[in-house]
């Protein structure tokens, strides 16, 4: 198994960056990743590809919630992106390479590959491509991560020496209504971990407990989760978690 670096274990990591919209740092901005680097955070941001295959650091798969546009990320080229500011900023949607560019190895860096066809089914190679490109030679601590295995194993062949983990969670039909219950099931249970060649997962916070993560945990692997809004609810997933994503409020060191 491929260790993750220690760094991970050290700091909190800011989910999206670390984001304050009326502070004029947007989720996954330059300014957001600026502001948790200056903290001494590390950084969790996810990433989404341009039409013509460059990895971008934004969330959604689509443009309606962050920016003024509308319609997919993917219909856009990386430069008509760039033009395209981010509410609450004047920031357009930054490229992975800036923003590696910007982190510079000064904090570590999760990157999460999102799902780029909503039914966590097989992946064309092009978004996970596009980060092993970017994160050739990058010099710091930095992991890669996604909900879909496929991506995961899509990023094993790609980069085959990034540390890889999966973002797990409970998968209930409330949370992913467009997954089929059988899709959800075999979910659930992070049956593709050795599969991936991964080293860590990021499981939801308040679904800790399940015996799954500790036997994960038992075989060594890293247990991060996510979202952590509180420090009551930071307390909770310490007894678990190695580690914390969190937003909306300033937690201590780790250890």
């Amino acid at each position: 198994m491929m260790a993750l670096d220690p760094a991970f274990l050290r700091v909190p990591l800011a989910h999206r960056a670390l984001h304050d919209l009326k502070a004029g740092r947007p989720e996954n901005s330059c300014a957001a990743i600026s502001a948790a680097i200056d903290a001494g955070y590390g950084i969790e941001i996810d990433v989404q590809v341009s039409s013509d295959g460059v990895a971008m650091v934004f969330h959604d798969d689509d443009l309606d919630r962050l920016t003024d546009a509308t319609g997919p990320v993917r219909a856009h080229s990386a430069a008509g992106l760039a033009g395209i500011p981010l509410i609450g900023s004047g920031e357009g949607i930054p490229t992975l390479a800036e923003v590696l560019a910007l982190v510079a190895g000064r904090v570590p860096l999760l990157v999460e590959v999102k799902d780029q066809h909503g039914q966590m089914g097989a992946v064309d190679g092009v978004l996970e491509r596009a980060v092993a490109r970017d994160l050739a030679g990058y010099d710091g601590p930095v992991a890669v991560m996604s909900f879909n295995p496929h991506s995961v194993i899509a990023l094993k062949q790609a980069a085959p020496d990034v540390p890889r983990g999966i973002v797990s969670c409970a998968y209930t039909a409330t949370d992913c209504p467009e997954l089929p219950q059988d899709v959800r099931d075999h979910l659930r249970g992070i049956p593709d971990f050795d599969a991936t060649g991964a080293c860590f997962i990021s499981h939801e916070w308040d679904d800790l407990d399940r015996p799954r993560v500790a036997d994960l945990a038992r075989q060594g692997a890293a247990i991060l989760c996510w979202t952590i809004r509180s420090p009551e609810d930071e307390a909770a997933a310490r007894r678990v978690a190695d580690n914390i994503t969190f937003e909306r409020y300033l937690p201590g060191p780790a250890s």
